[in-house]
């Protein structure tokens, strides 16, 4: 009876959640269907964002995230194999680790950026820049891409490792001939969650990346991205509503973009994953 009862209560929060998530996007394909065209994603921003395209948003949008994945992808893999394999997880230095990061995972946006501004806009001299910017989204995004990794790695049995070290492989080999492409899964999902919060992200951008809706000339210029876009549209630009949605809009389709090409590459590199 107890099972029944939680199959019915998990079926209808699943419905409830999809019914919500085409809610939101129905609302938003809906409206911008209606005053969306192609000039719109070849113009610059002009009067506020109430007309002219995103067109150096995109482009700032695109720089951070590629910047925030070349940072976060090395750093989190090693850290999520040597976690998973090389430390003992009784250890005090691994639980210490993983206490660190599940903090870090809870921590609010806002503090990352005022942790950011401080660190890299003033300390290291960078000033705003779409690199101070990829910085402090690599250290949000790196607590959820280290534990989803983790997790996949953990899932390995410890005796192929052992095998390929008894056949004489290396580390290196046995990683990314064997492991890694088994833990492509893990991975891509981990890409998927921490992009996607690094794509969402406001707060933490404001305080470093900046607010000037130009055309960045190089990763040491000041940029918008498409949330803060979104976020002043609809915040503190009066009429500017329409354009939010727009923009909503634009940076649906960038993560639907960006998460599939992750997928594509992945697989492209490592394989399938389900090769042993």
């Amino acid at each position: 009876m107890m099972n029944r009862i939680g199959k019915v209560l998990s079926w209808l929060s699943g419905i409830l959640v999809v019914m919500i998530l085409f809610s939101i996007l129905g609302d938003i394909v809906g409206v911008s269907f209606k005053y969306i065209d192609i000039n719109y994603f070849l113009e610059s921003s002009m009067s506020a964002g109430r007309k002219g395209g995103v067109y150096p948003i995109i482009v700032s949008t695109v720089v951070i995230t590629a910047l925030t994945v070349v940072f976060t992808v090395p750093l989190g893999l090693l850290v999520a194999i040597y976690l998973s394999k090389h430390f003992p997880k009784q250890s005090a230095f691994s639980g210490y680790v993983r206490s660190m990061v599940h903090v870090l995972s809870g921590v609010p946006s806002i503090v990352f950026g005022l942790f950011g501004n401080a660190l890299f806009c003033v300390y290291f001299g960078m000033g705003f820049s779409l690199f101070s910017g990829a910085l402090t989204l690599s250290c949000m995004a790196l607590p959820l891409f280290i534990s989803s990794v983790e997790k996949g790695i953990s899932s390995i049995p410890n005796s192929i490792l052992q095998t390929t070290k008894s056949l004489g492989l290396s580390l290196y080999t046995t990683y990314r001939s064997i492991l890694i492409p088994i833990s492509i899964p893990s991975i891509i999902a981990g890409l998927v969650l921490s992009i996607g919060r690094a794509l969402a992200e406001t707060a933490a951008l404001i305080f470093t990346s900046g607010y000037v809706d130009r055309l960045p000339e190089s990763i040491w210029d000041s940029g918008r991205t498409l949330s803060v876009h979104i976020y002043d549209l609809a915040m503190n630009v009066p009429g500017g509503d329409i354009g939010a949605y727009k923009s909503s809009f634009v940076l649906i389709l960038l993560i639907l973009f960006i998460n599939s090409s992750f997928s594509i590459f992945a697989k492209a590199v490592f394989g399938k994953g389900n090769t042993v």
